[in-house]
């Protein structure tokens, strides 16, 4: 070997990436419109033990740390851009185009995007019935399997007919398509599930069995945390502006000072 040899290359490794084609169809992300970040960083910090960091978006935008995993959006612009407080589910879908085009082929109504947020795209849509969801095609923010077990434990639908919401979702996310990685759908006490590698992701309700749909029933998607004492939760939020809606011994719904509502649900509960 002479001395003009040049010396080998360090090997760099590369980062393993996670995109929304490996688990299309499935809830992979949750964000939240709020009007003022620092009440609702100190609230969920409170309520749920989340920790922040900022993002490349702008001061307006965080994201929640679970154990130092990334696990939701927040999004200071509901003033700014006359947007509803809301939390908000966002699934998986490797063409974010196709999937808003199948929407509105199927009577849903594109609200905003599709819109580019390196890494990805994302889009809201509401359904037939006005329930507002998201859609992210692209790189995810965090691995889902880390993700899925950080939180949220579950998403669900609360609408006027399960059986016709889950064939508009399953037509436009891909739902039972038979592609490998797709979400599985079955029906469960009175319930349509929706099962990702086996894990219950998301349920859609609309009451009891053979009742007539309910005209009254606002149809939208509530997010349930995993906690290990909801009760304790429930006091927290009321302490830090929050209310509380409905508390059982597993479960609880809560009103953030904003008013978006969310569920803490424990183990026993989560699925």
């Amino acid at each position: 070997m002479n001395d003009d040899t040049p010396p080998p290359r360090p090997v760099q490794k590369k980062r393993s990436v996670i995109s929304t084609h490996s688990v299309f169809g499935a809830p992979c992300w949750v964000s939240l419109t709020s009007r003022d970040l620092q009440t609702t960083e100190d609230f969920y910090s409170a309520v749920l033990g989340w920790r922040w960091r900022s993002v490349r978006l702008g001061d307006h935008f965080r994201i929640a740390l679970a154990d130092g995993v990334p696990v939701a959006g927040i999004a200071a612009v509901a003033s700014m851009w006359q947007m509803a407080v809301a939390w908000t589910p966002y699934f998986a879908v490797p063409d974010a185009d196709e999937a808003v085009a199948r929407a509105r082929e199927r009577g849903g109504t594109p609200a905003v995007g599709p819109l580019s947020f390196p890494p990805g795209r994302a889009a809201l849509i509401a359904d037939r019935d006005g329930a507002v969801f998201g859609i992210w095609e692209g790189e995810l923010v965090s691995n889902w399997e880390t993700w899925r077990r950080a939180a949220p434990t579950f998403i669900r639908l609360h609408t006027r007919n399960a059986f016709d919401s889950a064939i508009f979702y399953g037509e436009v996310l891909g739902w039972a398509s038979g592609k490998p990685g797709c979400c599985e759908v079955e029906y469960e006490g009175g319930e349509v599930v929706l099962r990702s590698r086996g894990d219950a992701v998301a349920r859609i309700d609309s009451g009891a069995v053979e009742t007539a749909p309910d005209p009254s029933v606002r149809p939208h998607w509530q997010i349930h945390f995993a906690v290990s004492d909801v009760a304790a939760c429930a006091r927290i939020a009321e302490k830090h502006g929050g209310s509380v809606l409905s508390e059982e011994e597993t479960e609880a719904i809560l009103r953030d000072p904003d008013g978006a509502q969310f569920t803490v649900t424990t183990a026993r509960g989560a699925r």
